[in-house]
């Protein structure tokens, strides 16, 4: 009896083995989820109305960009920029904030090599400015779905760095601990009261100071999980817990709350910095439109991106993500 349950037991090792990983990325499905739903009760109440109609849409679409960079090449490099590449310090005063300078100086191959996240925010803004314009209401939603994401993962401070995971500075997995691991345990306790939307003069100049700021961070976001990791034992820094039908290996909600509680109000902040960008970014392309009058109802998605988004799932559940890995491979 004795036997036969050690060899149980040795096969169930060997089970939790084969299925323990760190399975985090982008913002993380939770925290991308939150900014654009959260973001949509910052608009006023000639956008409100639609917005909120299609806000599960909005909840439930936002990871699509990070899923659709395991079936596009593209995808990948419209959500980080290594600033560190072209800026030994702060402030941005060398790389060009225009993508044609950019391109002139560096070369397209340099920019997607290292990323192009606010370029491409700037060009999602256009798109959502003329779909407001053509009054066409399924392309308002996904433009606007799209735009948070990448302006979630413009306010994340590793997303703007060539030590993304922490690979360089034998940190592996800071990535996926600080924007992912953080909101799913506190973000229930973040404050999200937040001012309205208000018109940008100058988009551009928004979006490069967001990516400044989360650039500012780095040091920090490295440094204090140095720190706190030095004070802890590997058994204490890990735990293991159950995700659907796997048994997957995560920070311990220990070592989590001393890292967030090191990092001070860090994480709140810049999940607070995007939602506000997201939300004014949303009223100034409405703006830029003409403020076109909006009926408040729920989109029916057309047959090409039910299609269209059966491939991406499937590629997303089969295949390996292309360009930059996932900060948990």
């Amino acid at each position: 009896m004795k036997k036969h349950k050690l060899i149980s037991y040795k096969k169930l090792t060997v089970l939790l083995l084969i299925t323990i990983q760190l399975v985090w990325s982008g913002w993380g499905f939770f925290a991308h989820k939150k900014i654009n739903e959260l973001a949509v009760y910052l608009l006023p109440t000639e956008l409100f109305g639609f917005f909120k109609a299609n806000i599960d849409y909005l909840s439930e679409h936002a990871p699509d960009p990070d899923k659709r960079r395991y079936m596009i090449a593209q995808e990948g490099p419209r959500h980080f920029l290594d600033l560190d590449h072209y800026e030994k310090q702060l402030p941005i005063d060398t790389l060009p904030k225009n993508w044609d300078s950019a391109v002139a100086m560096y070369t397209i191959d340099t920019l997607f090599k290292h990323g192009i996240v606010p370029w491409h925010i700037e060009k999602m803004l256009r798109r959502l400015t003329y779909a407001f314009k053509d009054n066409e209401p399924y392309k308002i939603i996904r433009y606007a779905n799209d735009l948070g994401h990448y302006v979630g993962d413009l306010n994340v401070p590793l997303h703007t760095t060539g030590n993304y995971n922490g690979q360089k500075t034998n940190q592996h997995g800071i990535h996926g601990l600080w924007e992912s691991r953080l909101p799913e345990l506190f973000a229930f306790d973040y404050n999200f009261v937040l001012d309205k939307a208000a018109y940008l003069q100058d988009p551009q100049e928004a979006i490069w100071q967001a990516i400044e700021r989360s650039h500012s961070l780095v040091d920090s976001v490295l440094s204090v999980e140095k720190r706190v990791s030095q004070s802890m034992s590997e058994e204490l820094k890990y735990s293991f817990e159950q995700r659907g039908n796997s048994t997957v290996k995560v920070y311990s909600k220990k070592f989590s709350t001393a890292y967030h509680k090191a990092l001070g109000p860090m994480v709140e902040k810049q999940m607070q910095y995007a939602i506000k960008l997201l939300a004014d970014l949303w009223y100034t392309a409405w703006i830029d439109a003409g403020q076109p009058t909006l009926i408040s109802f729920k989109i029916s998605p057309p047959l090409s991106e039910l299609k269209e988004k059966e491939a991406v799932e499937k590629s997303y559940k089969s295949q390996e993500i292309i360009g930059r890995p996932e900060p948990n491979e």
